[in-house]
């Protein structure tokens, strides 16, 4: 018994001190970088859907906790507070919609704010401070939009755009590392996610840049009088194929190759590969978005509708002036007007391994046929009723009237004959 008791006192003893330790390295962090001064605003830029984070990297130690602070226009009277003063929200990304409200798509974890699915309208400055409005860091937020964006297929000797100089500036891209190959053992695509940025030495000083004198095409740095010109161009996105094997973990089984180029005997049936499979039920005439799981913008996400791969080069938006069926640059795949022969399982692959399977059939919702005693039935018989019983009282009215007048208000007629038509 007493070497029990001992054991625990010291797995409690370690536990403390492995806290205390913990502690003590979040406070390093933010011993290495002191507070501005002058507060300035680092400028960072994304895409539009994608997730980020923004680190409060510096604080006093004696701040527990921070309140992160939104301003569309610096000095903005208009403030929206990002906050929980009762605990930190935590916010699961597969509930976030496109367009939901700020509030519902920010968590702060760690002092840092994350903020879910970015729209546009997001864009502006970001601050870290204390509830009593002291201020310790700034961010100068640029969401960069999806529908404009321009998008070139390497492998069809398309080029990316040649970069743009003006008077006052320079309009380039600035593109992300290559993702990973989206499918591994037959062929996949390579996407390379570019923005637009701004060189001029016309810039706002207040804000801070990775290079001197340059920024995101939509940052507050940009002097006003020219920042209408930045639409002349637009975030762009490179793709091209490639090839990759799988790993040992990743080597299709029979039911995978069924997939792809396996033609099976008449009545055999093929097995589905081994992922989750949803199964969902759509109404004829209806628009689906399917989103594969754990995929965000910025990753390598393929998708297959039975063995037919669905490549970009063919079904990425924007590809053809009307498109029923087609990726979105948020990896989404969306069916408009959902039709009988949409019936099939489609497969999603995530940084090159196939992860998830969505089995759709579409139904077809029969009449329900209705009975006396339904709300609606109901309903329809006392309208009826009532303008049925309206209609009998205006005829009966009408009746009473009529009767009415000829009986006591007409004057009698005279029927005596004239005497000029006797003689």
């Amino acid at each position: 018994m007493g070497m029990r008791l001992l054991g625990v006192t010291i797995l409690l003893s370690l536990v403390d001190v492995l806290q205390a330790f913990a502690i003590e390295k979040k406070g390093d962090v933010f011993k290495k970088m002191a507070c501005p001064a002058f507060l300035v605003f680092e400028n960072v830029a994304y895409m539009e859907d994608m997730t980020f984070e923004l680190p409060c990297k510096c604080k006093p130690e004696e701040a527990s906790s921070v309140v992160w602070y939104f301003q569309k226009n610096l000095h903005s009277h208009k403030t929206t507070v990002l906050t929980d003063f009762n605990g930190t929200v935590i916010v699961d990304s597969s509930h976030i919609r496109m367009g939901s409200d700020l509030l519902k798509r920010f968590s702060i974890r760690m002092f840092s704010l994350i903020v879910f699915r970015a729209q546009v309208k997001d864009s502006g400055h970001y601050l870290c401070g204390t509830k009593e409005g002291l201020f310790f860091y700034g961010y100068d937020v640029d969401i960069q939009p999806t529908r404009q964006i321009t998008v070139a297929f390497l492998d069809n000797d398309e080029h990316v755009q040649e970069d743009y100089t003006g008077q006052e500036f320079t309009l380039f891209t600035t593109f992300w590392d290559w993702t990973s190959c989206d499918r591994c053992g037959v062929r996949g695509e390579q996407r390379r996610i570019g923005l637009c940025y701004v060189q001029s030495a016309e810039l706002k000083p207040r804000y801070r840049t990775a290079l001197p004198n340059v920024t995101s095409c939509g940052s507050r740095a940009v002097p006003a009088h020219f920042r209408h010109l930045i639409h002349l161009r637009s975030p762009e996105v490179a793709i091209r194929s490639c090839l990759a094997p799988c790993s040992e973990k990743e080597v299709p089984e029979e039911g995978v190759q069924s997939i792809s180029n396996i033609v099976y005997k008449l009545g055999d049936k093929p097995q589905l590969p081994h992922v989750p499979i949803q199964y969902h039920s759509q109404a004829p005439k209806t628009d689906l978005v399917i989103a594969c799981p754990g995929a965000r913008p910025e990753h390598a996400v393929a998708w297959d509708k039975g063995s037919v791969r669905l490549y970009r080069s063919h079904y990425l938006v924007g590809v053809k002036k009307y498109m029923r069926v087609f990726i979105d640059h948020g990896n989404h795949l969306h069916l408009q007007q959902v039709r009988k022969r949409d019936k099939a399982t489609y497969f999603c692959w995530r940084e090159g391994e196939l992860v998830a399977g969505f089995q759709l059939s579409v139904t077809f919702q029969p009449q329900r046929q209705r009975s006396p005693t339904d709300p609606e039935s109901i309903f329809v018989m006392r309208a009826v009723g009532i303008g049925f019983a309206i209609i009998i009282g205006i005829f009966f009215l009408i009746h009473m009237f009529r009767y009415t007048y000829l009986r006591f208000w007409k004057p009698p007629q005279d029927t005596r004959t004239p005497l000029a038509t006797l003689t």
